[in-house]
């Protein structure tokens, strides 16, 4: 508990009951009824002036101290996964299929203990708002709250968030401006041939083979036409076709994963394979049908953003507190759409590296507890830099 707030420390037993039953009581994208209620009520209870609906199920809660004029956000992700918990602990889900395999149980109750700290001892002028997002897996959450008219509504001068990340150590920090997290888009692929019976191929066009072939000439866009000083992900994740073996099918459906760290490699993955795919296709005689969906784009941080809180936390948690040398990840994070907005930060926290230490999106993952009064009061000092002498950012 070195170097936690007074504050924060009097109030974690209370954070770790709080994060507990957030955990026992996951909710899936745009169905945080009770966790946005749960969210809503506390934050009236602190004072702030609390806004609901953005996003369908997000929540905004709103604290004004002294004249200043500057406004900062701070974002939470409050959905859970639709995975069966395995971990076994007293305050494991009791719904069925679904579970906090993320750690947003974690981001939700940190960011509200922070917001009832600021509230009760905050030292701060201006304004800020504590942003509890909705559906940030896959179903872009953060969009949705910004079509909703988020900084409009709430408008802000810079924005930031964080997530824990098992594999490294527990409570560290880690910082990196530009960009940070790739890109994620997904490509559904159709192609159609003319089934037949497996004993007469050359009656047939057919489309497995085809797929085949498209499989193996996607491995080399990255190979061959990407800048190997360059990132780029290709991934063919799903591939269905018939269910005989002595039937040629009609058609074949793949799904591909597509990731980048640029904007322009982003742009140029999506023309090169659907060249690919389409001239593979034709090539066997068969016609490829291409959804290409646009998902989350390249997560950028910003260099002035990324600067202060990395001071934040070496002020506080000294040099042994941020992680060194932290390289960009190729997971996806829709607070991308935030960052497009407004400039801002995106870090980490270590969740614990130790052997056996469960990685996200698992049966077995537990936020770790011993973070959560470390990022509080992270939270607690971010504020308070930023909203007395933080990089003048103000539209």
């Amino acid at each position: 508990m070195e170097a936690v707030l007074p504050g924060i420390k009097a109030i974690t037993r209370e954070m770790i009951a709080l994060r507990h039953q957030i955990h026992a009581h996951p909710e899936l994208g745009y169905e945080e009824f009770a966790t946005s209620q749960l969210v809503a009520d506390e934050l009236t209870r602190y004072g702030y002036e609390v806004h609901r609906g953005l996003g369908g199920t997000g929540v905004v809660g709103t604290l004004k101290l002294g004249t200043g004029t500057r406004r900062l956000g701070i974002r939470a992700d409050m959905d859970a996964l639709p995975i069966e918990e395995g971990t076994g602990l007293p305050y494991a889900s009791k719904h069925a299929g679904k579970m906090h395999a993320c750690g947003h149980d974690g981001h939700t109750a940190t960011l509200l203990t922070a917001a009832r700290h600021l509230a009760a001892e905050g030292k701060f002028d201006g304004t800020l708002h504590v942003i509890f997002q909705p559906a940030e897996e896959g179903l872009g959450g953060a969009r949705r709250m910004i079509e909703d008219g988020l900084f409009t509504k709430f408008p802000c001068d810079a924005v930031f968030a964080f997530h824990n990340m098992s594999g490294f150590p527990a409570g560290k920090f880690g910082f990196r401006p530009g960009p940070f997290m790739a890109s994620s888009d997904t490509v559904i692929v159709k192609i159609f041939g003319r089934g037949g019976h497996g004993s007469a191929p050359h009656l047939s066009l057919d489309p497995v083979v085809a797929s085949a072939h498209v499989i193996l000439a996607l491995q080399t866009v990255v190979s061959r036409d990407v800048d190997p000083r360059d990132m780029a992900v290709v991934t063919v994740g799903s591939i269905h076709a018939g269910a005989a073996p002595n039937v040629i099918p009609d058609s074949v459906e793949m799904r591909l994963s597509v990731r980048a760290f640029r904007p322009e490699t982003r742009e140029f993955l999506r023309t090169r394979i659907v060249e690919v795919i389409e001239n593979q296709a034709r090539t066997l005689g068969t016609r490829a049908e291409i959804d290409y969906q646009w998902r989350y784009p390249v997560l950028v941080n910003d260099a002035e953003c990324t600067a202060l809180a990395k001071e934040v936390a070496r002020e506080w948690f000294g040099d042994d507190g941020v992680i060194k040398d932290m390289e960009a990840l190729t997971g996806s994070e829709d607070f991308s759409f935030m960052l497009e907005q407004c400039p801002g930060c995106y870090f980490i926290v270590g969740n614990g590296d130790s052997e056996g230490s469960c990685m996200v999106h698992n049966p077995g993952y537990d936020f770790n507890d011993d973070c959560l009064p470390v990022t509080a009061t992270y939270w607690v000092k971010l504020v308070e830099k930023f909203l007395a002498s933080g990089p003048n950012t103000d539209s």
